[in-house]
């Protein structure tokens, strides 16, 4: 008898424990930045380069590519050219080795032109040296790009965009520095630029973060339809 009630406890607590499991397993998987994607061989392939921004928008683009392109990015914050330089190769490889990419729509610059320590730490202007002076941002850049045209894909420059006032460790105005520095490169490689500073600058207020170089979730949304509206007429078309 007391045999048979332990039995029937013990099968109890294992139906206890698997039901959540079940029930977890049950849910959709939600899609995160740095979520894998498995391609779709018959779309083309976007590679979304950049930093903190990029991935605040990677997730709008690819629910608004859906169907259209198979859309990855480095699993990674992307920082400045200095780890660009470093990385490149292997973020070409996101998704697969030696697989195709269509387009490519990238950018560095508020990594590059932000001040730090001597240890790398994020601090106020009057306390550090930023981190790639404009001159070597520039050098790198060229190199960058150079690169990038290895792949064959269409490339799409992404200015950098706003430095809201208050923010740390960063400079008003900065940006259309460093945009002005890219802007030379691009024109001498021949590169397509999304104005993404232009856009969000027009309407600060309403999708930044206040004293803050990021973007609220809604914001990151309207970035992301931004970008997919200049990435869409590059796509290869589909048969």
């Amino acid at each position: 008898m007391h045999h048979r009630l332990f039995l029937v406890a013990a099968a109890a607590a294992l139906l206890t424990l698997t039901l959540p499991t079940l029930a977890q397993q049950d849910k959709p998987k939600r899609d995160t930045p740095m979520a894998p994607v498995t391609d779709d061989p018959k779309l083309p392939r976007v590679l979304l380069i950049g930093d903190s921004i990029s991935i605040g928008y990677t997730v709008p683009v690819r629910a608004l590519l859906k169907g259209k392109a198979n859309v990855h990015r480095p699993r990674t914050n992307c920082g400045p050219t200095t780890r660009g330089l470093a990385q490149i190769d292997a973020w070409l490889e996101t998704g697969g080795k030696d697989k195709k990419w269509d387009v490519i729509h990238f950018n560095w610059g508020l990594h590059d032109l932000k001040y730090i320590n001597d240890k790398g730490g994020l601090v106020d202007v009057d306390k550090g040296k930023q981190q790639v002076p404009i001159d070597q941002y520039e050098a790198n850049l060229r190199k960058l790009v150079k690169r990038l045209k290895k792949t064959g894909a269409t490339l799409i420059w992404c200015s950098t965009t706003p430095v809201p006032k208050g923010a740390k460790g960063r400079v008003v105005g900065d940006s259309v520095k460093y945009n002005a520095a890219a802007a030379r490169v691009m024109k001498a490689e021949g590169v397509a630029t999304n104005d993404l500073y232009t856009f969000a600058y027009e309407r600060q207020d309403k999708i930044m973060r206040k004293a803050n170089v990021h973007f609220t979730p809604e914001g990151s949304k309207v970035l992301g339809k931004r970008v997919v509206e200049v990435i869409s007429p590059n796509l290869p078309k589909q048969e």
